[in-house]
């Protein structure tokens, strides 16, 4: 069985935003919103639904990001 980096989405209160994608990485969320529906045995969810919870995992994933937001420092500075 595949096992993806993203399990079944949370529901919280969202905050409104705009941003514009490359159509290469929108047919990749719709893709792994496909996957992401048939591991779980629901319905895809709406691709945009995944951006949130993939940018979180990748920010808890970061080490530099994490040692940077602990000591106080900037990332990427």
């Amino acid at each position: 069985m595949t096992k993806l980096k993203l399990g079944p989405l949370a529901d919280d209160k969202p905050v409104k935003i705009s941003i514009e994608l490359p159509a290469g990485v929108h047919r990749d969320l719709v893709a792994y919103a496909e996957v992401l529906g048939r591991i779980t045995g629901q319905s895809a969810p709406d691709p945009a639904k995944l951006i949130a919870p993939m940018l979180e995992r990748f920010m808890a994933t970061d080490r530099a990001f994490a040692k940077a937001r602990r000591g106080g420092i900037q990332a990427g500075g």
